[in-house]
């Protein structure tokens, strides 16, 4: 009898025991079309269109994948969800494209982004312009203290396939979007200290340019600054 109880209360306990909430699914780590490259595999379907294969890899806790591919010349996206690890949609030729995958599974609500790539999908241009400047800081929508100078620094990074980059417009201001451009820096230079002011939201973007005239514009980002 003493056993028997013994036991009971052991499937007791255990009936009782608190379950572990699920576990979002982590970022996948992206594979093809690389970072700032040049897609040359592509099956070419016609003059103007090739089929590209886009490749991750395995995510822990994901059930399935969300491609999300953005045409950065009209900002039109396309997304296809699979259980694989692979997905081929059709692009245009010489247009320069953003990339990422969302993690999802079925246990949670959220999904978890990747990082964003960019690439060329190979067309028969001679010359490319800079793929957009990806900003680093501050985020859009975050807030930021500003310095003892009333500074805040805006920092981005700029990648051309050509490696012909001259410089960077930077457009700063209280409007959106920001049409004022501050400064323009050198190749070398992706940094710009803005004078600011306390409890006021800013908008800015990097316009890139290069030797040969063209151009590439990173969107309106904003922030408050503190």
């Amino acid at each position: 009898m003493r056993i028997f109880s013994v036991f009971l209360i052991g499937l007791l306990l255990i009936g009782c025991k608190k379950k572990d909430p699920p576990k979002p699914p982590e970022s996948a780590q992206l594979v093809f079309p690389q970072s700032n490259s040049e897609c040359t595999t592509g099956v070419s379907l016609n003059e103007t269109t090739s089929r590209v294969k886009f490749q991750w890899m395995a995510a822990n806790y994901a059930e399935t994948y969300e491609l999300r591919v953005t045409n950065r010349k009209t900002n039109i996206a396309q997304t296809i969800s699979t259980h694989g690890l692979s997905a081929e949609l059709p692009l245009e030729k010489g247009v320069p494209f953003s990339w990422f995958v969302n993690a999802r599974n079925s246990e949670v609500t959220q999904a978890t982004a990747s990082e964003t790539w960019h690439f060329y999908n190979a067309g028969f241009e001679t010359s490319h312009a800079p793929f957009p400047p990806e900003i680093l800081s501050p985020k859009s929508a975050e807030s930021v203290f500003k310095d003892i100078n009333n500074e805040i620094t805006l920092d981005w990074q700029g990648a051309d396939l050509d490696n012909d980059i001259i410089g960077y417009d930077v457009h700063f201001s209280t409007e959106n979007p920001p049409q004022t451009i501050v400064t323009t820096t050198s190749q070398n230079i992706t940094g710009y200290k803005a004078t600011v002011v306390t409890n006021t939201v800013y908008y800015w973007k990097i316009v890139a340019k290069d030797q040969e005239g063209n151009t590439a514009d990173s969107g309106v980002f904003s922030f408050k600054a503190l």
